[in-house]
């Protein structure tokens, strides 16, 4: 702070002073960080999320291909009963 004087701050921006003292202790213990760390919190997130893209994709393409293979069971199905079908009309 460039005042030095949280309930300063506080009375200003009509805030509760023991709030923007928390705020000041959690900006210094690195929780709301600016630099370094946050762009490799930054990088690790964007890498997760790929990652999650990617296996979002895969699962996709899984539930398109059994979805497929029960559409194929189905019809071969139909097929081979077709005499149970016309006897059941």
């Amino acid at each position: 702070m460039k005042t030095g004087n949280s309930a300063l701050v506080a009375r200003r921006y009509e805030l509760s002073g023991s709030l923007v003292a928390l705020w000041v202790r959690e900006f210094k213990s690195c929780k709301y960080s600016t630099g370094s760390n946050n762009e490799l919190n930054f990088k690790n997130l964007t890498r997760e999320n790929l990652q999650l893209y990617q296996e979002n994709d895969q699962l996709k393409k899984m539930l398109g291909d059994k979805e497929l293979e029960i559409a194929v069971l189905k019809n071969l199905i139909k097929k081979k009963n077709s005499h149970l079908l016309t006897k059941l009309k």
